[in-house]
């Protein structure tokens, strides 16, 4: 399967998953409609996009510029590959 080029596809793509977290977030508020969900739910998700960041750019311009991940799973056996080499 080839990667995803298309400008267009590429914004739909991004835009259905916005509106998939956005779904998620809005029904588990629903499901429990409280300040301590709702706070839990913002710290869950700044902390995914943090882990994120980190995984991405943190690693590919601090740690190691040299090596282009392509995904999560990428990331993952890269990490571990380094942290058994040393």
């Amino acid at each position: 399967m080839s990667d995803l080029k298309s400008p267009t596809l590429l914004y739909l793509k991004g835009g259905l998953m916005l509106v998939t977290g956005l779904l998620a977030a809005g029904l588990l508020l629903l499901d429990r409609p409280d300040l301590r969900s709702a706070l839990l739910l913002g710290i869950a998700i700044w902390g995914f996009c943090r882990a994120y960041y980190f995984a991405f750019y943190v690693v590919e311009h601090y740690i190691d510029p040299g090596y282009r991940y392509a995904g999560l799973t990428s990331f993952v056996r890269h990490a571990l590959s380094r942290r058994w080499r040393k």
